[in-house]
């Protein structure tokens, strides 16, 4: 893909990024380094984060990994004040880390459902209230890694779907309270991404699962991580100054299908995950 975005786009800028070490935030990361950012990778697991981040070094770019759970408010505060102290203002902040697992309401325990809580919702406020007092202001920008599930209700997917709509509410709330402050607070809401531990959790059975939730996508394909880390860019890059509260779907067109072939599918594949584990 050509890269349309000026050389050093963000050069002398500092970004923190949740859920750094893998995935679609590690992407966005690469991207931003690669424009002259230096990222701060978080992650619970101190050595994958600090893999990560070497992975970044070794391009000749900055990059430091931090160990921090989303959950604990005082780890996250922690890293933001390590990541400051370093490098000075904070001025992109990504909260990305999210849980996930494939399930009915009635197959889900109240534990379960209050772990992806924590982790997508609580651990979105905690990033993102802990992260104020090291902003630069004005000029930073708060982005949620929300989903398409905060507006179309997906079966076996209650405590995403419950979550991610009040990641949305929260940074909606955000855009006012810190509009004044000239912080920016928006939201990217990923459908379908290829080569992410995401799909590997929602499309058990492999090619048969991918082919039938691809169904329910107008454009019939996974998104790919660059056209996210390209939307995440955009969105810091200057030219998007204007946008501020906004929860932005880059999905292929999944909502406007809704969700009843997809909670259908992923219901499909737990009990034939289940049936074949009991046989």
């Amino acid at each position: 893909m050509k890269d349309l975005f000026t050389p050093g786009l963000l050069q002398g800028r500092v970004a923190f990024i949740t859920g750094g070490s893998s995935g679609i935030n590690f992407h966005i990361a690469q991207r931003y380094a690669a424009a002259g950012a230096k990222v701060a990778l978080v992650g619970r697991d101190a050595d994958k984060a600090r893999a990560a981040a070497q992975a970044i070094v070794a391009q000749g770019l900055e990059a430091i990994g931090l160990s921090a759970d989303v959950r604990d408010y005082d780890a996250i505060e922690a890293a933001l004040r390590h990541t400051h102290d370093q490098w000075g203002p904070i001025d992109i902040v990504i909260a990305g880390a999210a849980g996930n697992f494939v399930a009915p309401v009635l197959g889900m325990s109240s534990k379960g459902f209050r772990t992806v809580v924590d982790i997508d919702l609580a651990g979105t406020f905690n990033t993102v209230r802990a992260s104020h007092a090291f902003l630069r202001k004005p000029g930073a920008t708060v982005i949620a890694i929300s989903a398409g599930h905060s507006t179309m209700p997906v079966a076996g997917q209650a405590q995403v779907c419950a979550a991610k709509a009040g990641v949305d509410m929260l940074i909606r709330t955000l855009c006012i309270e810190w509009g004044a402050d000239g912080i920016r607070c928006l939201a990217i809401a990923p459908g379908p991404v290829a080569e992410t531990e995401g799909m590997r959790r929602l499309a058990p059975e492999g090619d048969r699962s991918l082919q039938r939730m691809l169904a329910t996508v107008p454009m019939g394909r996974q998104a790919r991580l660059d056209e996210v880390g390209s939307l995440a860019l955009f969105l810091v890059s200057g030219a998007a100054d204007y946008i501020n509260g906004a929860v932005i779907p880059i999905d292929g067109g999944l909502t406007n299908l809704g969700s009843h072939a997809f909670g259908e599918m992923l219901l499909e594949s737990v009990q034939d995950t289940t049936s074949s584990t009991r046989g």
